[in-house]
């Protein structure tokens, strides 16, 4: 499994309650969205929740499995998903899974 570089694993970006075995790491755009690239070794699952923003998924490495809106989707490297906001979404990741998140809001507090 590919690792991100260091300068984008900083300390001062992770992810705080980063879904299970997840790594995340966040950057904040000027208009509120944020920029979030996961890695995940061990493979894991996020459950059911919902934004009020949008979200854009692009998987890089791996697999991800999961239902948006009661439909069933999977993704593998190069396929993305966009979910609308109040869409709700869960889903499980393979091993050695890694994607890009970007949110149309503020999916990290800092």
């Amino acid at each position: 499994m590919k690792h991100f570089p260091e300068f984008i694993r900083n300390e001062k970006n992770r992810v705080p309650n980063a879904p299970e075995g997840m790594e995340g790491f966040v950057f904040d755009g000027a208009d509120g969205s944020q920029v979030v690239l996961w890695e995940n070794t061990s493979g894991g699952s996020v459950a059911l929740h919902q934004h009020d923003y949008w979200e854009y998924c692009y998987v890089l490495e791996g697999c991800y499995e999961g239902i948006v809106d009661g439909k069933p989707i999977k993704l593998g490297p190069g396929d993305e998903c966009i979910i609308p906001p109040g869409t709700p979404h869960e889903g499980k990741h393979s091993k050695n899974y890694r994607a890009l998140d970007i949110f149309g809001g503020q999916r990290v507090k800092r």
